[in-house]
C-alpha cells in the first residue's frame, strides 16, 4: 500500500485510513476486530476514531468505538505499529460526553477530561494524532459549508481563542499524551490562523485537516487545497463514497436492508438537488472503465496530491476489501478527464 507523509510530522501513513465509526452500532466488537486484523494484513496501519463515536452519536453508544479499538490493541499488542487518530468534540449540545453534563466546549478543563477519557478507553498512554472534531467558533462546516450566513462569521463573546486551544494541545504534546495535532471540519481561515498562532508562539503545528471530500463535494479544492500544498497540511478525506451514495446503491430511491440511509435519517447533505444526476454520471464513468463505482470514487480521492489519506468505512468484509483495493488503483488520464467533465456540469451538489 502506498504511503504519504503525515504533514511535516516525519511520520508516513497509508493512503487508505480505516474509519471505525460503525463499531459499536452497526458492527459488533468481534466484527471490528476482524476488520482491523484484515486492514493490518493489507498494510493499513492508520485508524481514525473520535470520542463521540459510534455514529449516529447518542448517550448509549458514545465512546464504544474507542473501547473496541482498545480491546483489539490489548489483544494484539504492538501498539507502536498502529497510528491512531482520535478527536475531541467542538461546541455542541451532546451533554453526555462530559462527566458534569455540560455542553461540549474547547475549554482547557473539557479538553483535558476528553483526552484522558479517550486514552483510558483506547488503553494507551498516547494518541498519534489528536484532532479538534469541529470548531468551537461559529464556522461554515457541516451540511452547508458554502452558503453565506452572517451568523457563521459572527464571533461568540465567550469562545475559546485558537491560541488558547493550541496552548492546551501543547501541554498534551509536552506531557507525551499526544504526538501530533490536527483539525477537522475546518476552513482555510481557521487552518491558517492555527498555523499563524503556532509559528508566533512556538506551539505545535497542525499536520492534517479532516474534511469531507468526494466526487460530489470538491469544495476543498477552492481554498483548502492550496493551504495543504503550500503549508504541508494534508487532507484526511472523510466520506470518499459520500456515505455510500457514490456506489449507486441508493439510486431510484432504493434503500437496501442494513444500509445507513435505511437505518438512520442523517444523510440529507447527500440528497440535495442534482445529487442523483451526478451519481448516475459517475456510476456510468465507472462502468465504462470496467470499475466498481466505489473503486472509482475512492481512487479519485487518492489521486489528488493534497490528500494524505482517504478514510474508508465498511460494515461488511466485502465492502472493506473493495475499499482497500481502491487505494492501489491508478485512474487513467481519460477517466480523470471524464470525471472533470461531469464536475464542470454538475458542480458540488452535496457539500
Amino acid at each position: 500500500m502506498q504511503t504519504r507523509p503525515l504533514g511535516r510530522s516525519g511520520l508516513t501513513v497509508p493512503v487508505i485510513c480505516l474509519g471505525t465509526m460503525t463499531y459499536g452500532e452497526q458492527n459488533t466488537e468481534a466484527e471490528g476486530h476482524q476488520q482491523m486484523d484484515y486492514a493490518v494484513s493489507r498494510g493499513i496501519t492508520f485508524f481514525d476514531t473520535a470520542e463521540m463515536y459510534s455514529v449516529p452519536p447518542k448517550a448509549e453508544t458514545w465512546g464504544s468505538t474507542e473501547r473496541i479499538i482498545g480491546s483489539w490493541l490489548k489483544k494484539r499488542g504492538k501498539r507502536d505499529d498502529i497510528v491512531i487518530a482520535t478527536k475531541v468534540a467542538g461546541a455542541g449540545a451532546m451533554t453526555w460526553l462530559r462527566p458534569d453534563g455540560a455542553p461540549t466546549r474547547l475549554t482547557r478543563q473539557q479538553m483535558q477530561v476528553a483526552l484522558d477519557q479517550s486514552l483510558a478507553r483506547l488503553g494507551t498512554d498516547y494518541v498519534d494524532l489528536y484532532q479538534i472534531h469541529w470548531p468551537e467558533r461559529p464556522a461554515p462546516f457541516g451540511a452547508n459549508p458554502t452558503r453565506f450566513d452572517p451568523e457563521l462569521w459572527t464571533p461568540r463573546p465567550d469562545e475559546t481563542a485558537i491560541a488558547e486551544q493550541l496552548d492546551v494541545l501543547d501541554g498534551f504534546v509536552k506531557a507525551g499524551k499526544v504526538r501530533f495535532i490536527g483539525l477537522s471540519n475546518e476552513s482555510a481561515w481557521g487552518t491558517m490562523t492555527f498555523l499563524k498562532e503556532a509559528e508566533a508562539r512556538g506551539l505545535p503545528r497542525v499536520q492534517t485537516v479532516q474534511n469531507a471530500y468526494h466526487l460530489m463535494n470538491r469544495t476543498y479544492e477552492t481554498a483548502m487545497a492550496e493551504v495543504s500544498m503550500r503549508e504541508g497540511v494534508g487532507l484526511l478525506a472523510y466520506s470518499p463514497l459520500a456515505q455510500g451514495f457514490l456506489t449507486g446503491k441508493y439510486l431510484d430511491g432504493a434503500r437496501p436492508a442494513g444500509a445507513r440511509v435505511t437505518l438512520f435519517d442523517r444523510q440529507q447533505r447527500y440528497q440535495k438537488p442534482g445529487s442523483e444526476e451526478a451519481v448516475r454520471d459517475y456510476v456510468r464513468i465507472a462502468r465504462e472503465a470496467g470499475l466498481d463505482p466505489a473503486t472509482l470514487a475512492i481512487a479519485f480521492v487518492v489521486s489528488r496530491p493534497f490528500v494524505t489519506s482517504a478514510i474508508i468505512g465498511a460494515t461488511g468484509m466485502a465492502q472493506l476489501k473493495t475499499a482497500i483495493d481502491a487505494g492501489e488503483v491508478l485512474l487513467s488520464p481519460a477517466v480523470l478527464e471524464a470525471i472533470d467533465r461531469v464536475h464542470q456540469l454538475r458542480g458540488n451538489p452535496a457539500p
